[in-house]
């Protein structure tokens, strides 16, 4: 077990001034999914999320796509210290960006011009629709879960899993089980979902066997299960089954323990 709670540097958007530690009364998992999380979550943490600011929320987990944490928070960090303050709507304030100089501001990124690029977009977006940023978060925390993931992901450069992580870390919605690529190997390797389900098939798993109330806690300490343990080319039952604290739990599909062959579920036989 880690010794140390949530790290602070960004876990998909997680903030832990924004959520709670909570409790679950020990009982019988009702699915074999659920009695992964509770697992993890005696593991690493059990919490509970909300209460960022919806726009930036956005915007962190567009900066963090296809790349890691460690590149995506000084991406995040010198924008905000560029477009944010105490008196600026940070909507109004990237939607009338320099598109290079933003580029430049969010390079450590990666992909920044692309970035830039739906940046500004979404900026756009939440004036056009919204109003300001305060509107938008309005919006987000109180309208219909559907209809606020709806209109995510009718934002260009929005996917699901960007969509999700707004709903969960600053809609504070339960139920909502944000699939990256982390999530979408272990639950496939585990035997959960199906080794050919896409990310969203392995989503709708999930949002259905997992209690709404666990789904959060669910999301996050998967992320840090798949970095310490179920890594994509070596998981850690490659060195023996006592090595991975989900080795009972787990069917190892595409993992060959006696070979030491890793493959995509589903590629596996």
């Amino acid at each position: 077990m880690t010794d140390d709670p949530e790290p602070a540097e960004n876990i998909s958007g997680g903030n832990p001034a924004a959520s709670s530690f909570a409790e679950f009364a020990a009982g019988e998992a009702a699915t074999k999914a659920e009695a992964v999380v509770d697992r993890l979550g005696e593991l690493y943490w059990q919490k509970t999320y909300g209460g960022q600011d919806a726009f930036e929320c956005l915007v962190r987990t567009i900066l963090s796509q296809n790349t890691s944490d460690k590149a995506s928070q000084p991406a995040h960090d010198a924008l905000i210290e560029r477009y944010d303050g105490p008196e600026t709507d940070l909507a109004v304030a990237l939607a009338g960006a320099d598109h290079d100089e933003l580029a430049d501001t969010i390079r450590p990124a990666g992909l920044y011009n692309q970035k830039a690029d739906v940046l500004l977009s979404v900026a756009d977006r939440v004036l056009a629709e919204y109003g300001t940023a305060a509107e938008f978060d309005a919006f987000v925390r109180e309208s219909d879960p559907a209809e606020v993931r709806d209109a995510l992901l009718d934002m260009g450069g929005v996917g699901p899993k960007t969509a999700d992580c707004v709903l969960l870390f600053a809609g504070g919605r339960g139920g909502v089980f944000p699939v990256d690529t982390h999530v979408h190997r272990i639950y496939r390797r585990l035997g959960v979902a199906p080794p050919n389900a896409d990310h969203e098939a392995v989503r709708a798993v999930l949002e259905q066997d997992v209690p709404a109330e666990k789904c959060g806690f669910g999301h996050t300490a998967s992320i840090q299960f798949g970095r310490e343990y179920c890594s994509a080319r070596k998981p850690a039952c490659l060195d023996g089954l006592d090595e991975c604290p989900l080795s009972d739990l787990c069917d190892r599909v595409g993992v060959d323990v006696e070979t030491g062959e890793v493959v995509d579920p589903a590629d596996a036989d």
